[in-house]
């Protein structure tokens, strides 16, 4: 029997989650701030590229932060991350989000295909997994990096747009499918790369569909893990 979230949420109404708009607002407005800050200390030489470690964990930061406004706000005004989005895997999210998520990766693939003609390879890399990549010499930090990239970046992100975002506009009676296609334009334009809009947006259109056909944000963490996988990989390539 599915929880009284995963049942509002597909039905397209959340009842009593106007916080959740609040919410993925300025938990957005936070994380681009911090990201400012951090980028003004680094161009002005305060943080040091040769100190690896601390650099991966400070270039992960804002993004780690994400999650913690739809945390706070719904346990302080909803029911809990497991009741508001259901953030309790089942098998059902397990299977879901794997297929989405390997929809996601083709899809990425496909459309990167398109791009190639317009931009050429040089403009469509991932900068994030290059330069981690390319400055990497301590096995350690890449291992944190790749878990970051597989485990923590997904939880986060997926609880931002999925979570607070899909279920504030579920609440005003937003239609699902434009939700899904909302909250994948966001997804793509937070992630500040213009040359792979178009790709990051049917990632994130194939990853919201897990939370569309189950209604949990379970399932959109598990494809979109599945979708950061390879990169997460491609890290050790020149370690």
């Amino acid at each position: 029997m599915e929880d009284e979230g995963a049942t509002s949420a597909r039905t397209g109404l959340v009842f009593g989650a106007h916080w959740a708009l609040l919410a993925f607002i300025a938990s957005l407005g936070v994380y681009y701030a911090l990201a400012l800050l951090l980028s003004g200390f680094a161009f002005h030489g305060r943080i040091g590229l040769a100190d690896l470690g601390p650099l991966i964990l400070l270039a992960f930061v804002p993004n780690l932060l994400l999650g913690l406004g739809p945390v706070v706000a719904s346990r302080r005004w909803g029911r809990g991350v497991r009741a508001d989005f259901g953030l309790r895997p089942t098998g059902r999210d397990l299977r879901v989000g794997l297929a989405c998520g390997g929809f996601s990766l083709l899809a990425a693939y496909v459309l990167n295909l398109v791009l190639m003609q317009v931009y050429g390879n040089r403009y469509l890399s991932d900068s994030t997994t290059d330069v981690l990549r390319g400055m990497s010499s301590s096995i350690g930090w890449l291992v944190f990096a790749a878990l970051v990239v597989v485990v923590a970046a997904p939880l986060t992100e997926e609880l931002l747009f999925r979570g607070a975002l899909w279920t504030g506009l579920a609440h005003y009676r937003v239609p699902p499918w434009v939700i899904l296609v909302l909250t994948a334009l966001v997804f793509a334009q937070v992630h500040g790369e213009p040359e792979r809009t178009l790709a990051l947006l049917g990632q994130g259109i194939a990853i919201g569909a897990a939370r569309l056909i189950t209604g949990r944000v379970s399932a959109s963490v598990i494809a979109h893990a599945t979708n950061n996988l390879p990169p997460a990989l491609l890290l050790f390539g020149g370690a």
